[in-house]
């Protein structure tokens, strides 16, 4: 018996080819191969093998944080690494043998239900074509398409039951991916309609899928500084949040300091978007609905005015007093600011 973690280097290729012959078929080109070796000719390519015609080891598609084989065959057909498809996801580590983890996560009892049988069957049967100066060796991979396919799956499987919590970096990537293609999709129609595809540079797209990458995943990075939390704390009167004798009171004293003020109906329409599970938690960041190009910048610009605030307040009551001035709640009466009496 073959263990997998029993095989290394280029013999993983070999497990992943036998995968998909019958045992006729391996038999024969066990029996070539022997006699190729001992008369020191090269192995001939299998009959019906498409060669690839663009692309190389050393050219990779850079997808996110993965770089992924990817050829263009003969017949016009694209094709990426199954190995690369699962990474792209945010399957890596052990079982990566031509996307053999991705397979088996697909095939999981939360997943299954939203992989359609067209998907399934593409992933059991991947394409086999001759790499550029591979000699007689057969590669493994899969239509670049169905990258897209594997996404959509995970996404739709994401709002279904039994989605364990610790999947959702991978439908994030899935999304990521999604939306980065298909805006790159657009500007190649418009480019290959227009003509201008002929005189665009070769790593357009790259870029365009590089650039929103990037623009989208800012999304899903930390908006609350660490100082805001602290000072938070401070100005309400506590030194950590060990003290806190209801920890839920944070989550109220955010939504006053920002959600309520930071512009009309946010607070109710992050309410809608993100409910609260049946445990009493939000299954996403607010911050996660919020958009780069103006409700993120937007975001920063009031936590660091409230800081600013927090810095001058002596008390929990001046506070509010100069919140309530500075930033009032969309909807509340404006304090009138009479001056104290001495």
């Amino acid at each position: 018996m073959i263990f997998m973690g029993d095989i290394k280097g280029k013999a993983i290729g070999g497990v992943a080819r036998a995968e998909v012959l019958s045992p006729d078929r391996r038999a024969e080109i066990a029996r070539k191969a022997a006699s190729a070796r001992w008369s020191g000719q090269s192995l001939p390519v299998e009959p019906g093998i498409k060669k690839a015609i663009y692309g190389s080891p050393e050219k990779l598609l850079k997808i996110g944080d993965v770089e992924v084989e990817c050829y263009v065959l003969e017949d016009g057909t694209r094709v990426l690494s199954g190995r690369g498809m699962q990474q792209a996801v945010g399957l890596g580590g052990e079982a990566k043998i031509h996307g053999s983890k991705l397979r088996g996560f697909l095939s999981l009892g939360a997943i299954k239900p939203f992989v359609n049988n067209e998907l399934a069957m593409a992933l059991d049967n991947p394409v086999r074509f001759m790499r550029p100066g591979r000699g007689g060796i057969p590669a493994i991979a899969n239509e670049a398409t169905l990258l897209i396919d594997v996404c959509e799956a995970i996404i739709r499987a994401k709002d279904g039951k039994g989605f364990r919590k610790s999947w959702l970096p991978m439908a994030y990537k899935a999304q990521i991916i999604t939306l980065s293609f298909a805006k790159a999709g657009i500007i190649a129609a418009v480019d290959e309609v227009t003509g201008y595809q002929e005189v665009r540079e070769r790593d357009a797209i790259q870029k365009i899928i590089d650039k929103y990458l990037n623009d989208y995943a800012r999304k899903w990075s930390k908006v609350f500084p660490d100082s805001f939390w602290e000072k938070l704390l401070r100005v309400k009167g506590y030194e950590s949040y060990i003290g806190l004798k209801r920890p839920s009171f944070v989550g109220h004293w955010v939504n006053d300091i920002v959600y309520d003020r930071i512009a009309p109906g946010i607070r109710q329409k992050l309410k809608e978007l993100n409910p609260r599970t049946e445990s009493g938690n939000r299954r996403y960041k607010n911050t996660q609905f919020m958009t780069v190009d103006h409700g993120i910048p937007e975001l920063r610009d009031h936590l660091s005015k409230a800081q600013v605030l927090m810095d001058a307040a002596s008390s929990p009551k001046e506070f509010d007093r100069l919140l309530n001035r500075s930033m009032p709640k969309f909807g509340d009466t404006l304090e009138i600011p009479f001056r104290e009496e001495e």
